[in-house]
């Protein structure tokens, strides 16, 4: 019973929000309603279970001195001062005006959110151009045909993105700068090569849906 009722409920939630998807009247729409606040509180629930489960391998390297335990340390630090200053003063919010909210500006929260998290994850997308250009200068290297076509595709659309790209092209008499090319690029053979993927992943995902609903996928369970 311990494989059978969570696929017989894995069966009927998936049926629903099918049905209601193609039928969206009485009684899946009701259906569907309900399943989305249980999935609301199994959301919070998981999202708790994350948290802890977080604290738990960061609190695991503290105590075997590895490595990386100073980093582990400030995760625990920081998760403890947020959610101190989320809570205390979503406690102060019970008791104030009906518009005040703990993201509001001047609240610890927000300063911390502002001024703390926003300028280190524009520093991490920051460091992260770096990666990406060195990863970009080891794929751009015209060894096949496929690598020719996304090299000259690159450089089209790179120099399409600065001005010194229009100033080279503004001479040419046939009326298109580099950023008109990189435009079109951008516009006609990535946007079919975006749709290709997505039907693909599309496909994949009703097929793997199905396979869930049918109990034929049963991973979710551990095991098999």
């Amino acid at each position: 019973m311990k494989r059978e009722i969570p696929i017989a409920i894995t069966f009927i939630v998936g049926t629903v929000f099918a049905l209601a998807y193609f039928i969206p009247r009485e009684p899946f729409s009701l259906f569907e309603r309900q399943f989305g606040d249980w999935f609301g509180i199994i959301a919070a629930f998981a999202i708790w279970l994350g948290a802890l489960n977080l604290m738990k391998i960061s609190a695991m390297k503290i105590a075997r001195k590895k490595p990386d335990f100073i980093y582990a340390s400030l995760i625990i630090l920081s998760f403890l001062v947020m959610i101190f200053f989320g809570f205390y003063e979503g406690y102060k919010g019970l008791f104030a005006e009906p518009q005040f909210s703990y993201r509001d500006a001047g609240t610890g929260f927000n300063w911390l959110y502002e001024y703390v998290y926003s300028a280190l994850s524009a520093t991490m997308f920051a460091l992260l151009a770096f990666f990406v250009a060195s990863a970009s200068y080891r794929a751009f290297r015209a060894r096949n045909l496929e690598a020719t076509l996304l090299l000259i595709a690159a450089f089209f659309v790179m120099l399409g993105r600065v001005p010194v790209g229009d100033m080279l092209t503004t001479w040419m008499p046939i009326g298109y700068t580099m950023s008109d090319w990189a435009n079109w690029i951008m516009s006609v053979p990535n946007t079919a090569g975006q749709r290709a993927i997505m039907i693909g992943i599309a496909l994949g995902l009703v097929s793997t849906s199905l396979r869930i609903i049918l109990g034929l996928e049963r991973s979710y369970l551990g095991g098999e």
